[in-house]
Order: C-alpha cells, then sequence, then structure tokens
C-alpha cells in the first residue's frame, strides 16, 4: 500500500470513528495542552471528568498559574502520576511570566516546557499550529508495529526513533493535528491491546501481524521492571477534640508535596502494636499512659502502583489531651492526598461521626 493511500485509508476512518471530546473542538493551545497532560498514562473515559473540571476551576492559562499548588494537587486526586500536576502549574507559570501567557508555537520552545516531551509538544504542535510532527504513543507503536512488522522492543533506546521517523513518513502534512488524532483513535479503538477488531480493519489486507498471525505478539516488549514491596503504617491521631494530624510529603518519592498521617514505614508487615511504637518515633517520645492504639484493618490495604506495592495498615492513636497545630475534620478533606488515603478518610471520619 503506497504512504499516501495508506494515510487516506486512515483519515477516512477516522472521519467516520472519530469520538467527540471538548479538546477536540478546540485549537486552543492551553486546553489542547491540558488535555494531553491529563489523558497521559490515563484512560480517556477517566480523563474527561479532570479536564472538565479543570478548565471550569482555571479557565485561562493565568488561572491555573496564580492558583495554589495545593489546590491544584487537591483537583488532581486520583489521577495518580502527581509530578504531571505540579510540572502543570510551575509550567504554566512560566508561560504567564515568560511568555506573557502565549504558547510558544515552535517545536523545539514547546519541549522546553517542564513535563513536555516528544509527544506533548507533537500534539500540541500539530492540532495548534499546523506543525508536521508526528505523534507517538503506546496507541502509536501498537497499530505501527502490527501493520509493518516492527519488531523493535518498544521501551528500548533507539525504538523511538524508528517509529518517530516511520510515523513522520506517513504524516499528511496538509493536516497534521488530525492526522494525529486519527493515529491515536485507530489504536484506541480499532487496533487494540487484547480485542483489536481485525476483521472491520480497512488495513486487515496488508497488515503484517493479521497475514503472519502474530497480533498478539507485537509489539515487542522488554523484560518487566521488578516490582517492589513496601510496607506503609499510617498513625492516625484522635484526640479530645477528635482532631487529627497531618504531614506533608517532601521528599522526592512517590506522593510528593501530598499530605499524609505520621507514617511508620516498615521492611515487612507489622500487626502488633508493640512493633509500632517502638519504630514509631513519635510513639515512642511520648508517654504511653496517655495514649492507645488500635489497629484499624486487620490486613493490609494492597495499594497497586507502577512498579510498587504497598501495604498500608491504619493505626487509631487516641490521645487523652489536645494536640498542637491538629485539624478538625472538616479540614483534613481540604488537603489533597492519595487515593488510598481519601478512600481511608471518607470511611472512617464519616462512619466515627
Amino acid at each position: 500500500m503506497q504512504i499516501s493511500n495508506w494515510t487516506a485509508v486512515l483519515m477516512q476512518w477516522y472521519a467516520i470513528h472519530k469520538r467527540t471530546f471538548p479538546w477536540r473542538l478546540t485549537k486552543d493551545p492551553y486546553q489542547i495542552w491540558l488535555s494531553e497532560v491529563i489523558l497521559q498514562q490515563t484512560r480517556t473515559e477517566q480523563g474527561l471528568p479532570y479536564y472538565v473540571q479543570f478548565t471550569k476551576a482555571f479557565p485561562t492559562v493565568f488561572d491555573l498559574a496564580s492558583a495554589e499548588e495545593a489546590r491544584v494537587l487537591k483537583l488532581w486526586q486520583g489521577l495518580g502520576y502527581y509530578s504531571r500536576a505540579r510540572n502543570l502549574h510551575e509550567t504554566a507559570q512560566r508561560i504567564v511570566n515568560e511568555f506573557n501567557g502565549t504558547f510558544p508555537d515552535t517545536f523545539e520552545e514547546l519541549k522546553s516546557l517542564k513535563g513536555v516531551g516528544d509527544y506533548t509538544a507533537s500534539a500540541i504542535g500539530s492540532i495548534c499550529f499546523n506543525l508536521p510532527q508526528a505523534v507517538v504513543d503506546g496507541n502509536v507503536y501498537r497499530f505501527l508495529s502490527r501493520f509493518f512488522g516492527i519488531a523493535a522492543p518498544v521501551g528500548a533506546a533507539t525504538t523511538f526513533k524508528i517509529f518517530k521517523e516511520k510515523a513522520n513518513a506517513l504524516l499528511d502534512i496538509s493536516d497534521p493535528g488530525g492526522f494525529n488524532q486519527a493515529l491515536m483513535e485507530f489504536g484506541a479503538k480499532q487496533c487494540t491491546p487484547k480485542t483489536p477488531d481485525c476483521n472491520a480493519c480497512p488495513f486487515q489486507s496488508e497488515c503484517f501481524a493479521f497475514n503472519q498471525e502474530q497480533i498478539y505478539k507485537l509489539p515487542v516488549k522488554l523484560g518487566k521492571q521488578q516490582v517492589r514491596n513496601r510496607y506503609f503504617n499510617y498513625l492516625v491521631f484522635q484526640d479530645i477534640n477528635q482532631n487529627t494530624l497531618l504531614k506533608q510529603r517532601n521528599e522526592k518519592d512517590i506522593w510528593f508535596k501530598l499530605y499524609e498521617f505520621p507514617l511508620v514505614e516498615l521492611k515487612e508487615n507489622e500487626t502488633q502494636p508493640e512493633g509500632i511504637i517502638k519504630e514509631g518515633t513519635i510513639l515512642s517520645s511520648i508517654n504511653k499512659k496517655t495514649f492507645r492504639i488500635i489497629r484499624w484493618n486487620s490486613e493490609p490495604i494492597i495499594h497497586k502502583l507502577s512498579h510498587q506495592h504497598l501495604h498500608v495498615t491504619f493505626w487509631i492513636v487516641n490521645v487523652n489531651y489536645l494536640l498542637p497545630n491538629a485539624l478538625s475534620q472538616k479540614e483534613l478533606k481540604k488537603f489533597p492526598v492519595s487515593v488510598v488515603l481519601e478512600n481511608f478518610i471518607d470511611n472512617y471520619f464519616t462512619n466515627s461521626t
């Protein structure tokens, strides 16, 4: 199939099958940028409500730039990969301060923005400024590797260049933004990871993977990274006024800049209060007669991240005095926290009132 025909087939398919999303109804670089950052490593169905609430809370890049970081993180809560939210906020401030609120319109300047890599710069540049740059994401890797029989392993250092050059060669330079959206849409709807609709695929007759029975062998992926197990023990203090304590995570680790209850991280699961009292600095420094500690969940809650499995146990620590710098239950819910803490807060504090 000639390149021109291949591209025409894709664009015809897209004209019929494309879904309607709010970011497809605009070429405003601020809104396109928001959508692309939110949808990174996120399913469209999950990301859409976040896009709506962000554009409502921050209609312009000036609104986002002037917002408190904690508010941005709170709105992001539940999406994961919180560095995206921090980069989003920092980049908004740079666009306002260095570019007077106007997005740069060259590929290299777009890539210079924090949190904007080749993919996001290609999407913004092609859709908003008609730049001839093809996007390469998971959907593109899958579709192109299957059709052309490209066996270069995804994740290898040299693989991106192979796919980028292939996608650029196919690019419809008269409508690069439409082409990129069509390419991603085809991978998302037609050439899916587990159940591709090969019977209705307009590329079936010349698809390498279909004709060589390698649909589920492509794309080739590098070996999975080993999962790390971590054991988190949260101390949920409650004083005589039912107030509690939170602290911000300031170490360069997961959930950076989010808030949490005082944490005791151990090398293995701990089931006895004595073990937590011994290892928990905040507990070992106070009189044992002034507090009572109870394990809240009988089995650890396993919270799975991309390369880490967290085994989370909550310990309720009742103290018979007023805690300094404590938060009421109403104040507690204003702070950005991880999903596992949000679920606990909603469950425990709702049922305990």
